[in-house]
């Protein structure tokens, strides 16, 4: 019993970390309404998995490499392509997905956890993985706090920031990037499939209780840290699946905020 407790701190501060992270991007992901780009860049996760078995290199350096090559080919096709932005990034989204599935099957000799790529399996997270957490989401931090009002001033009015000289590409391609470092860091977490839930669930529940940026983005922490200890309770009390449960608890504990907005909006 205490053996397994140990796995359940483990993973529960392994979980801390990722909402630490998420919450303040995913404030940015909900204001300037990237979800679906969120989703691109996690199906593209699964191919820097198979990337990585196939080059023999660490598997979350391996999605970074690809979700920076499909951030980039996003930016270069809404430059040159007359398809509209959500269609490019269908595209880019299934096929990454696809590329991901075929390249697996070509993995002879290789045993995959395919299932717990997809939805994650955060009671399996090592202390190397925690370690990698919390370095790249301390970088993530730091970065994302130098480029805060920039980004930011880009989400309110994006033309009169670059009138007043934001050098807008370069902070979106940032931007850009930090997604795809969280989404390689929280893959272990809640899985391929339901990583973008934990970018845009808490901070749409802070948005319901916040009264500026800054607090949206603490009361998203808040509300992630929530999510990550109450569905670890539950996978540990009804033997659920753990990622699903954590991304449960992040819906539930945005409902109650719909409920609490009147109160905090006054």
């Amino acid at each position: 019993m205490d053996f397994f407790l140990d796995f359940l701190f483990l993973a529960w501060i392994a979980g801390v970390g990722v909402a630490a992270v998420g919450g303040p991007l995913g404030c940015f992901v909900v204001w300037r309404r990237m979800a679906y780009f969120g989703d691109t860049m996690a199906h593209g996760a699964l191919l820097g998995v198979a990337l990585g078995f196939l080059a023999e290199i660490d598997l979350i350096l391996g999605v970074v490499v690809v979700c920076v090559g499909i951030a980039l080919a996003l930016m270069l096709l809404q430059r040159r392509s007359w398809l509209a932005g959500d269609t490019i990034l269908g595209i880019l989204s299934h096929s990454a997905l696809s590329l991901g599935l075929v390249g697996i099957s070509f993995l002879n000799g290789v045993r995959i956890d395919l299932m717990g790529y997809l939805f994650g399996d955060i009671l399996a997270v090592t202390l190397t993985d925690v370690v990698w957490i919390y370095l790249g989401g301390g970088l993530v931090l730091v970065v994302l706090r130098k480029i805060w009002q920039p980004l930011l001033a880009m989400t309110v009015h994006e033309d009169l920031a670059r009138a007043e000289g934001v050098p807008v590409e370069r902070i979106r391609l940032i931007f850009m990037l930090l997604i795809a470092l969280v989404i390689a860091l929280s893959m272990k977490i809640v899985g391929i499939l339901l990583i973008t839930s934990l970018l845009i669930i808490p901070p749409a529940g802070a948005r319901n209780l916040a009264r500026s940026p800054e607090s949206m983005a603490a009361w998203s922490i808040l509300i992630g840290v929530l999510a990550v200890s109450g569905g670890l309770w539950a996978s540990f009390t009804w033997d659920t699946p753990s990622g699903p449960s954590i991304v449960v608890a992040a819906l539930l504990l945005f409902l109650t905020s719909l409920s609490l907005s009147r109160f905090f909006q006054r």
